[in-house]
């Protein structure tokens, strides 16, 4: 390989370590869809009706099994509820503010909910539950 061809190839290495490197950098709670690692808190609370009044903040979140999560309520957007998508658990449709939902994570697994009015607006969650 002569010495231009391998300084482009290092180099595109390089920039590709880069990118790649940065999408697995990306442990905030800016309710921009990045995971939020929580695990070692023994209670976690999600802002249900955050932004624009149709998200959760924050929105994917990583937890320990036994820990609570504890939904508030903005007031923002309407009526909202809290719903797993197979079952685990579902709140009463609210649009109060400061109304809370609590839910104890037992079981490791991961776990989707959505607002079920404004799911097809995206207003969906994750909770991973680790060990």
């Amino acid at each position: 390989m002569d010495e231009r061809t391998r300084r482009g190839f290092v180099g595109a290495a390089g920039a590709l370590s880069v990118v790649a490197l940065a999408g697995c950098l990306g442990d905030d709670d800016d309710g921009d869809g990045d995971v939020v690692d929580l695990t070692g808190e023994e209670t976690v609370d999600v802002v249900v009706g955050a932004g624009n009044g149709l998200e959760f903040d924050p929105v994917d979140i990583v937890i320990d099994v036994g820990t609570t999560v504890i939904w508030e309520w903005t007031g923002d957007g309407g009526a909202h509820d809290v719903v797993d998508v197979d079952g685990a658990f579902e709140s009463d449709l609210v649009d109060e503010a400061g109304y809370t939902f609590e839910h104890t994570f037992e079981e490791t697994g991961f776990y989707e909910y959505v607002c079920t009015p404004h799911q097809t607006s995206g207003m969906v969650g994750t909770v991973e539950v680790v060990d």
